[in-house]
């Protein structure tokens, strides 16, 4: 990824529409589509977003301006690549994910050695 992200914690929808190059309605709407975006909210409702968001958001736009996919073609080429959206993807839950389906896979194959 090109772009620079700040080393900050927490970042605002505009601080994030410039670095996306997009504006703030546009981050919104990206929010209403793809579920695992969920930025933390102040008591005045605003949004904040963490590296990780910010590093999701640009494989959301690289996939729908970059690569010419559609919305429903990223959602799917994001749930055919597990979900994982760049660095954000190596969280402890998507590793745990993972050790579960090799776990069943080693299973499959127990069964079938008997």
């Amino acid at each position: 990824m090109s772009e620079t992200i700040p080393d900050k914690v927490y970042f605002r929808i505009g601080e994030v529409g410039r670095i996306l190059g997009v504006e703030p309605y546009v981050i919104r709407y990206w929010e209403s589509e793809f579920k695992n975006l969920r930025p933390r909210r102040t008591r005045s409702d605003q949004r904040l977003y963490r590296r990780s968001d910010i590093e999701a958001l640009l494989t959301i736009r690289d996939l729908l301006y970059k690569e010419k996919f559609t919305i429903a073609g990223a959602k799917k080429q994001l749930s055919l690549a597990g979900g994982r959206t760049g660095p954000a993807a190596t969280t402890s839950e998507s590793h745990g994910n993972l050790l579960k389906d090799i776990r069943k896979e080693l299973r499959d194959i127990r069964k079938i050695l008997g």
